[in-house]
């Protein structure tokens, strides 16, 4: 019986063989996305893609590689290798026609995969990151196959959850296992330092130490993620892709108040803001629900996300052109921070290597088209933020336009937030030399006139000005149709002394639209301007036959001038503010092609037909369930922030030409879970990573790891990286006891090194803040873009002049001038040095505490002796010189060479390796 078996086995291996070998039924599989893309990519998408198509032959959509070229051939022939106009040129001798042109030839193994591919019907398949993320089973050791764990019993012991099943899986793939946990003091550290931002006290350390229940680990979790700071760490990742700073940008980089934005973000990641929902106030929060004609504030605020692009204040510089700069921002930074796509390139041809075309760009960028801001200098639209007595005129006003005509409350309400719509100076034409001030304004002189096309009177019968003038008894005339034709409005031009100032004008009725023509006389000073900054139309606040009417007309015109608080912010424009957008050929803005609607690219899944074609449809499809990409990308980044290297490494490309991720089962199931287990709670996802074994693993290794997995990919050890910048920065206050942790409010400008801080045209200076602002975290830094707090730059923080994804951290000499010259560090080396004097009466006691103070470990012997020699050497010169001392101590009040030369020990100390570094 039994030979007979294994008889029937040995002629099933056997036939099994000869089907293989003959190419039958078990043949292989090319595979397009792991074979064919990489091998067009890299030789033929250059010629054949998607910047240009030599001879009409493209590889980039699949219809376009099965028509005819511009020979009249076929480049793909499915399921006929040899009748491939493709396969010919590759294996031709004929110079001239041999592919790749002006390239190294395919190597034989390339040429095999193409053949074969095509022979077997030339399947086209979607990149991986395109398709909808379907949830993978997760591997088990706890399978019949493996007798339910018998013959793995390691990996049944060592895992904590489901990602480590994921995990597993690969290191047995590499033949590589899995390190013990990291030693309690280590993980605490680890995961202080992940979750906030902070290391932990001496006395959470202690506790955590001392804690031996079996979920003792977990409720450190727990306490970090409730905790104020939580919020902090993740905004500093978080602004990194906002490209949010203090100032605009470009050659002035004027001032700019927005730390509102930086403020809600910190509160909506501390409350667990679900991040689906997160994502729809940035993009949209003023086209959410409305009372009085506004979203909520925290909605509106959170739409800075976007107008933390650059404003370009320079004289002479085209509003347009760079309104255009920004809204190309828009589109390309959208796509980077939730769809992980290079997507910038679109602007000027089709993607060069993911089946996207040019025109798919204009599609999407016509979703942010119609925001009201236009590059002028004032920021607006601006959500205005009115206290005390002002905010009581505020409701007065409301009220009483509710009262009068309740059809135009939500129109009063919203001008006097967010002063929207607005007709800006830059829409005049230039007539009867008129000219733009700077660049910027209307200026009218005597006898001078500007003309306003196709202004849209219907209905209105008061005008808003903002003007601004230095001169006396001049007068503002307003015609329509031409400069002969009625006059609607006569303005005495205030002297304002050059301030701008709204004034409310009663204009005569005209319907429709009308050529509107404004001219100045001033015969008293001829050759002084008078400055146009903008106008709007609106109709006379109802109940003027009223007592207390004028009251509330001299209310509301003082708000409208009132210099308070405010904050850029989105607005949609209706109607006449509505733009067509177009094609700009060759992604030349002046150049304008085939006009488009908005839509989004064919590649992922449609928009659904009940969403608006909005900002607000857009951002419900990008945190749709079905997009292939949002889930996949957000929960990557989050990885990436945790262990120093994301799933897929690039993660800003998850296209055909970004990194092939290393766990695409547990991207795929995080992502899912993420999405419709966790509901999009940011919170519960760090959690779980976090609580796992893969998480949890020691950094320590041995040669054999170092060899088969030298940067860990497959995380055969626990995570080692260097702290980020506001990291290092606020781990060196914390552990010297400075650090404030006050929250919110204003950018604040802590120490720095002098003369780095020169703002040429406005004067501005870097003006040390007072008290406890100095020490706060390095989120609340004042950014300026064209020169940021320079020690984070050293330690690789962008300028954020740009969306940047990841900080491609350096290692270099700078970095440690750094921590040894910066007046931050040596203030902070001095603090610590004192506390560390209280700890110990010997200074081998003394430096052995203040390394615990810094690492929660004990110092090694050798190193000990090292920091001891240093003290010394510095006790030496110091009594030599007791002068320097008390140069080294500039901050304390106590001077002695012995703390002196104890704050040079601690200053190195802050330089350490261990120190700088995530274990």
């Amino acid at each position: 019986m039994k030979k007979s078996v294994f008889l029937g086995l040995g002629v099933f291996v056997i036939l099994i063989s000869v089907v293989w070998w003959k190419g039958g039924l078990f043949e292989h599989q090319v595979d397009y996305n792991t074979e064919v893309k990489p091998i067009l990519n890299k030789n033929c998408m250059g010629c054949h893609g998607g910047v240009k198509k030599a001879g009409d032959v493209s590889f980039l959509f699949e219809h376009e590689m099965l028509e005819p070229g511009k020979s009249g051939k076929f480049p793909v022939v499915r399921g006929d290798a040899h009748a491939s106009e493709m396969i010919r040129r590759i294996l031709t001798d004929d110079a001239d026609e041999k592919m790749p042109k002006n390239g190294n030839p395919l190597s034989k193994d390339e040429v095999d995969i193409l053949t074969k591919w095509i022979d077997q019907g030339a399947k086209w398949e979607t990149h991986w990151s395109y398709r909808r993320i379907e949830k993978p089973e997760v591997p088990s050791v706890h399978n019949v196959w493996n007798l339910f764990g018998l013959f793995d019993g390691e990996g049944r012991n060592w895992a904590k959850n489901e990602i480590d099943q994921f995990t597993l899986q690969k290191l047995k793939e590499k033949e590589l296992s899995p390190s013990s946990e990291a030693d309690k003091a280590t993980l605490l550290r680890r995961v202080s330092l992940d979750l906030t931002g902070l290391p932990p006290t001496e006395k959470e350390v202690a506790d955590f130490e001392k804690d031996n229940s079996t979920n003792a680990y977990e409720k450190v979790v727990d306490r970090l993620l409730k905790s104020q700071s939580f919020g902090e760490r993740w905004t500093s990742m978080w602004l990194d892709l906002a490209r949010y700073a203090d100032t605009k940008g470009y050659e002035k980089d004027n001032g700019r108040r927005i730390w509102r934005y930086r403020d809600y973000v910190v509160k909506s990641f501390n409350a667990d803001k679900p991040f689906d929902l997160f994502t729809i106030e940035q993009l949209a929060g003023d086209l959410m629900p409305q009372k009085n004609g506004l979203p909520a504030d925290e909605q509106m605020i959170a739409t800075g996300f976007h107008r933390n692009t650059m404003n370009n204040d320079e004289g002479g510089t085209s509003d347009e052109e760079f309104r255009v700069a920004a809204l190309i921002d828009r589109t390309n930074t959208t796509w980077e921070v939730w769809q992980g796509t290079t997507f910038a390139c679109i602007q000027c041809h089709s993607h060069p290597y993911d089946p996207i075309s040019h025109d798919e760009y204009y599609k999407y960028m016509a979703f942010f088209n119609n925001t009201r801001d236009e590059d002028v200098p004032n920021d607006s639209p601006t959500l205005r933020f009115y206290k005390g007595d002002d905010s009581l005129k505020v409701a007065r006003i409301i009220d009483w336009v509710s009262k009068h005509d309740p059809k135009q409350t939500n129109n009063f309400a919203q001008f006097m937030r967010v002063m929207e719509p607005k007709i800006n100076s830059h829409d005049f034409k230039i007539i009867g030399g008129a000219t733009l001030l700077d660049g910027k304004y209307l200026g009218l002189k005597h006898k001078t006139s500007g003309k306003l096309p196709a202004a849209n009177l219907q209905g209105m019968n008061r005008m808003l000005i903002s003007m601004g003038s230095d001169i006396d008894k001049a007068v503002l005339t307003i015609k329509r149709d031409t400069l002969d034709k009625a006059i609607i409005a006569r303005v005495n031009v205030p002297n304002t002394g050059g301030r701008d100032t709204v004034m409310v004008v009663s204009i005569a009725d005209v319907t429709g639209k009308q050529d509107l023509y404004f001219s100045l006389e001033s015969p008293k000073m001829p050759q002084n301007w008078v400055r146009i900054k903008w106008l709007t139309f609106q109709k006379e606040i109802p109940g003027k036959n009223e007592s207390d009417y004028p009251a509330i007309v001299a209310d509301y015109s003082g708000l409208l001038n009132k210099g308070i608080e405010d904050i850029p912010v989105f607005w949609e424009g209706r109607g006449d503010f509505a733009r067509k957008t177009n094609v700009f050929v060759r992604g030349n803005w002046m150049v304008k092609g085939a006009e488009v609607k908005p839509d989004v690219p064919k590649l992922l899944y449609a928009m659904p037909k009940e969403y608006s074609r909005d900002r607000l449809g857009l951002a419900k499809w990008i945190v749709n369930r079905e997009n292939a990409l949002t889930g996949r990308v957000i929960v990557n980044r989050f990885w990436e922030q945790l262990f120093g290297r994301g799933i897929v490494e690039t993660v800003e490309d998850f296209g055909s030409q970004g990194s092939e991720p290393t766990h695409r089962e547990l991207l795929d199931w995080l992502a899912v879970e993420f999405m419709e287990t966790d509901h999009w709670s940011v919170k519960k996802l760090l959690k779980r990573i976090v609580m796992s074994a893969t998480y949890r693993q020691s950094s320590k290794t041995d040669n054999e790891k170092l060899e088969k997995d030298p940067y860990n990919i497959w995380i055969s050890r626990g995570p080692r990286v260097r702290l980020s910048a506001e990291q290092v920065r606020d781990q060196a206050l914390a552990c010297s006891g400075l650090l404030s942790r006050k929250m919110y409010g204003p950018g604040v400008m802590p120490a720095q090194p002098d003369k780095i801080w020169q703002s040429p045209y406005s004067g501005e200076k870097w003006v040390l803040s007072e008290g406890e602002d100095r020490y706060r975290r390095g989120l609340y830094t004042y950014w300026k873009r064209t020169s940021p707090y320079p020690s984070m730059v050293t330690f690789d923080a962008p300028s954020r002049e740009f969306c940047q994804s990841r900080r491609i951290l350096t290692n270099t000499p700078l970095q440690a001038l750094v921590t040894l010259n910066d007046p931050v560090y040596l203030e902070a080396a001095e603090n610590l040095a004192a506390n560390m004097q209280k700890r110990g009466k010997t200074p081998e006691q003394q430096l052995t505490e203040g390394y615990r103070m810094l690492t929660f470990r004990n110092i090694e012997k050798k190193n000990l002796h090292v920091l001891v020699d240093v003290y010394r050497q510095a006790l030496s010169a110091y009594k030599k010189k007791p002068v320097e001392a008390d140069s080294m101590l500039p901050y304390g009040k106590e001077k002695s060479p012995e703390l002196a030369a104890l704050t040079v020990s601690a200053n190195v100390m802050l330089n350490l390796d261990n120190v700088v570094t995530k274990e």
